[in-house]
Parts: C-alpha cells; sequence; structure tokens
C-alpha cells in the first residue's frame, strides 16, 4: 500500500475520460453538427474560399491559396465551382463544338432572315444587338457563378481572352457554316452581316457554355505573354 505523501503522482482527474475534442482557433469545440454527412469537392473548396475571406494574414492567405490549388487537383475536382484560370487550346475546341451545336438549327429557320432584314433597315438595332450578345456573354462566363472563371491575363491589359475568344469564334462558326451551306451572299456585305449577326447571338451562347461547362482544360495557356 502505498503513502500519499511519498512522492507518488496523484492520479489525474481525468483518467477516466475519452480523448479530448479538438479545439478551434477560438477556443472552441468544432460542431460536428454543421458538418455535411456526404461531401465532395466543391463542399471542400467552398469551405476553403471561405477561410480565404476570413484570414488577414498575408502569408496565412497565401497558404490557403496553395491549398485551394492543391485541391483543384484531387481525383473528382472536375466538379462545379471549379476554378478556372487558363485559356487553352482545348477551350477554343470547346467553344467552336458549342457554338455549332446551338447555332445548327438556325441555319435552316427562314426567320434568320426576316431577324436580319430588320437590322438592315434599322441598323441601331444591329448594333443593339450586338452589345446584348457581348453582354450575355459576359454574364455566362463571369457572372453565372456556372464556374468560377478568372480574368487572367488579358489581352491588352483590358479584353479578357476568354471573352474575345467565344466572340470570335462564335462569330467565324456563323459565317462559316452560312456561307457553307448558301445560307448567305457576301456580293452585299451589310446585309450578309446583319443575317450572319442573328446566327452569331446563338453560337455564342453556346461557345461560352461549350468553353466552361467541362471546367478547365488541360493544355499550354494561350497567351501573348511569356511571365506565365
Amino acid at each position: 500500500m502505498s503513502d500519499p505523501g511519498s512522492g507518488g503522482e496523484p492520479p489525474s482527474e481525468h483518467a477516466g475520460d475519452g480523448p479530448e475534442e479538438p479545439s478551434r482557433p477560438d477556443g472552441g469545440t468544432p460542431d460536428q453538427e454543421k458538418l455535411p454527412q456526404s461531401a465532395n469537392v466543391a463542399d471542400l473548396m467552398d469551405e476553403l474560399r471561405l477561410l480565404e475571406e476570413t484570414v488577414d494574414d498575408p502569408a496565412e492567405r497565401e497558404h490557403v491559396q496553395r491549398t485551394i490549388q492543391l485541391a483543384h487537383r484531387v481525383p473528382g475536382g472536375k466538379t462545379f465551382g471549379k476554378q478556372i484560370d487558363k485559356y487553352t487550346g482545348r477551350d477554343v475546341a470547346e467553344t467552336f463544338v458549342g457554338s455549332i451545336l446551338i447555332s445548327l438549327p438556325m441555319l435552316v429557320e427562314d426567320g434568320v432572315f426576316a431577324i436580319g432584314d430588320h437590322f438592315v433597315a434599322e441598323p441601331a438595332f444591329f448594333v443593339a444587338n450586338a452589345a446584348f450578345v457581348v453582354v450575355m456573354t459576359i454574364g455566362l462566363l463571369y457572372w453565372a457563378d456556372i464556374q468560377e472563371v478568372k480574368r487572367a491575363n488579358p489581352i491588352l491589359g483590358i479584353v479578357p481572352r476568354r471573352l474575345a475568344g467565344v466572340l470570335s469564334i462564335a462569330f467565324f462558326t456563323a459565317a462559316f457554316t452560312m456561307t457553307l451551306w448558301g445560307r448567305v451572299d457576301w456580293s452585299v456585305p451589310w446585309v450578309a452581316l446583319c443575317h450572319v449577326s442573328v446566327v452569331w447571338a446563338a453560337a455564342a451562347f453556346g461557345g461560352a457554355l461549350g468553353d466552361i461547362l467541362p471546367g478547365e482544360s488541360k493544355g499550354s495557356d494561350l497567351t501573348l505573354s511569356r511571365d506565365r
């Protein structure tokens, strides 16, 4: 029988307790009830972005951003909510395919020419339609929250490469297919341009969706800058 005064260590007050709950920076414990029962990469990305917004220290913020970039490379990371930084040759091909799929049904519709003739007679509506297409394409790419698309390395520091690519590829697709199928006569350029602009509107929307829906594409980034 040991003597309590013999210098032995007293028994711990928590000897029968289980393992301690991990503590949070604020001294509390994680609220397990708020965690989703079945999480995916998109949930992880949402949590990391929330953490990025709350971090003040530049070094810690950079560490969080590196963690986000690492999470992008996790298998299964091609989900909605993935950040898109690069603009590659595969994006160009996806834009072309999306433009074709959406614009082809319009090539057999005679209503295209009725709308085009309206633009011929009223050039102000032609300009308004072109502005509408540009704004709607910007909305699909950057405002609709379908994917988080970054405006990385814009042309001349102003024009986003992806926006310029989608609009120009969609116009080329509309002009090429209408010419190929004999739906437009370039002997009168103004009339032909007005007719093409109608199909261009649909092609631009399809091209934008075809580009961003699959997520970030593999391949080399298309840029005029050598810094990347």
